[in-house]
């Protein structure tokens, strides 16, 4: 792990933390606001929001290390897309899929998570193979 890695990382993080906020708080929020029973208050989200952030930092870090492992000599674009495509079948759609099977959310509610969550994915992948093109595993 070198600077490159961290500069990624903290990138990384800034991206999925403002990503994440257009998708949950602005695209999503009508959707959230009709379940009121299954989601926090404003006022109960700041108090635990600093495990939000802890959250996102952990995914962030692991998002470029896992990328760097993976990394080969071919496009940039098509291995960040690719990527992207992976760790959303690997995290976003199994887990939407299981908060579905366990709570009482609306199936329409759950396709618009799984598909703005997998475009947010999609553009941390492209943004960390675009941050390290060039670079070949060693």
């Amino acid at each position: 792990m070198n600077k490159k890695f961290f500069i990624t990382w903290a990138l990384i993080f800034v991206v999925w933390m403002v990503g994440s906020f257009i998708v949950h708080a602005v695209l999503l929020q009508g959707d959230y606001m009709q379940l009121p029973n299954l989601f926090r208050t404003g006022k109960d989200s700041q108090q635990v929001f600093p495990f939000m952030i802890l959250a996102h930092v952990i995914m962030a870090g692991a998002f470029v290390w896992i990328y760097l492992h993976g990394v080969g000599n071919k496009s940039w674009a098509g291995q960040g897309f690719r990527f992207g495509v992976a760790a959303a079948l690997l995290m976003i759609v199994p887990i939407y899929l299981i908060y579905y099977a366990v709570q009482p959310m609306p199936g329409v509610l759950v396709m618009k998570q799984i598909i703005f969550d997998s475009v947010l994915v999609i553009v941390l992948g492209m943004t960390v193979s675009f941050l390290y093109r060039g670079h070949e595993r060693s």
